[in-house]
């Protein structure tokens, strides 16, 4: 939605309370009326503290009144963000662009293919390739599962079971994702606009039903793959398998706050726990 500072509602003159006050209620208002959707960044504190002729403490203070009322999260160097109801789904574009404003960007990403994580970073790196995003560096971390093993996901409906003709096919989606993800990320270190920029895949004879991206180790979005049938081409030939949804899947959104025994919080330690113990145990490096 990206609302402009610019469209919030102006101050009342006769309005007694102090400006921090009727700034949160102005930005609460635009939270309720949903002018800026869940997940969704607010403008700038500079942007804010213009719009309204006040000391950015003074917008510091706004935003401490709406973290306590638990209407927005507040994460160093990216912003403040209408928190999203653990309910909703929300856009993971916009936090990802988010997450590359920062002098040093980490992204986990475990799935079935990479084919959305390879859609959903391309427009940072163009703006990091126009200079308008400068990090200095770059880690991307991608957790897949080993197509070189029968599977359960992808199979053959009729007859039941596995088939090395149709897990072949999804390793081809796979191989062409990573590819160009290493390829574009590694463009940025050759060409000298990140210091260091790097992409490492590792894979894991389980059978993966759900996606998890962890950005910066403080945001986590998680979605599950519906399994659903489809009739693909293999061998030139028309062949009905089990498979995973994986394009449009809703992603749910946890942040940390700080916040004492805050669910969000558990939900990215366990995420990153749980990515971190996958990586250094069972997975090992992926073979294209």
């Amino acid at each position: 939605m990206n609302v402009d500072a610019r469209s919030l509602d102006d101050l009342e003159p006769d309005d007694a309370r102090p400006a921090s006050q009727q700034i949160a209620n102005v930005l609460r208002a635009a939270i309720l009326t949903r002018k800026f959707a869940p997940g969704e960044r607010l403008p700038s504190q500079n942007d804010l503290a213009e719009r309204y002729g006040v000391a950015r403490e003074t917008i510091k203070s706004a935003l401490r009144i709406l973290r306590d009322d638990r209407l927005v999260v507040t994460r160093q160097g990216s912003g403040a963000f209408v928190r999203a109801q653990t309910e909703r789904p929300v856009g993971l574009r916009p936090h990802i662009e988010a997450a590359f404003e920062r002098p040093h960007v980490t992204l986990d990403f475990s799935g079935f293919s990479s084919e959305t994580l390879h859609g959903a970073i391309q427009e940072p790196l163009d703006k990091i390739r126009a200079g308008r995003l400068t990090p200095e560096s770059v880690v991307i971390r991608i957790l897949l599962p080993d197509l070189s093993l029968p599977t359960v996901i992808p199979s053959r409906v009729e007859p039941a079971g596995d088939d090395p003709a149709v897990r072949e096919r999804a390793a081809r989606i796979a191989r062409r994702n990573i590819e160009a993800i290493t390829e574009s990320v590694g463009e940025l270190g050759t060409l000298g606009l990140v210091r260091n920029a790097t992409v490492e895949v590792r894979a894991h004879g389980t059978t993966v039903l759900s996606k998890l991206y962890i950005l910066n180790r403080d945001e986590v979005f998680f979605g599950f793959y519906p399994v659903v049938t489809n009739t693909v081409s293999v061998d030139k030939q028309p062949v009905t398998i089990f498979d995973v949804l994986g394009k449009d899947v809703p992603l749910f959104h946890y942040a940390t706050s700080g916040e004492d025994d805050d669910a969000a919080d558990q939900f990215v330690h366990q995420a990153r726990t749980w990515f971190d113990s996958v990586w250094t145990s069972i997975a090992h490096e992926y073979t294209p």
